[in-house]
């Protein structure tokens, strides 16, 4: 089995606080995406949520996401994002994988795990996007609450 080699497609450090940031025009020349968010939001905790889609994002109710921490496992109800889990205002580190992001013959998946200084859990998830499209758009975003200035988001292709 080959080694995965990680393509580094864009990196974006905010110069002031902001709900979202988007990922677009990502080529469908690798296998899988992996999204690395380190930073904080402005004020209080909120959600960090994702949409995708081909050209624009999908805002419809095609996501689905299972959640497990140190609290009992739950599934969310059919949303119109993926939930990737807690942010406060105190620096965490959130990685996200999309899996076969390229494939035109399969639903999307992703599996993402967030830490924080404050938050003695770890939390990890497991998503479904129901569309085979090919995803050429990416927005990690709160619907709630603005990521801090000098919070940083990095864009891989992964090539197997």
């Amino acid at each position: 089995m080959p080694t995965p080699t990680y393509v580094p497609l864009a990196n974006i450090t905010l110069g002031s606080a902001a709900s979202s940031v988007t990922f677009s025009s990502i080529p469908a020349t690798y296998r899988d995406l992996v999204i690395v968010a380190n930073g904080k939001f402005s004020s209080s905790n909120s959600l960090v949520r994702i949409r995708v889609g081909n050209g624009s994002l999908d805002t419809g109710s095609n996501y689905t996401t299972v959640y497990a921490n140190s609290t009992p496992e739950s599934q969310s109800a059919t949303e119109t994002y993926w939930t990737l889990g807690r942010w406060d205002n105190v620096e965490g580190t959130m990685i996200t994988h999309i899996m076969d992001y390229s494939a035109t013959d399969k639903h999307k998946t992703a599996l993402s795990r967030r830490g924080s200084a404050s938050f003695s859990n770890l939390q990890m998830n497991a998503s479904r996007w129901a569309n085979t499209a090919v995803i050429t758009t990416v927005s990690v975003l709160s619907t709630d609450n603005t990521f801090a200035s000098g919070s940083t988001f990095n864009l891989f292709g992964v090539i197997a």
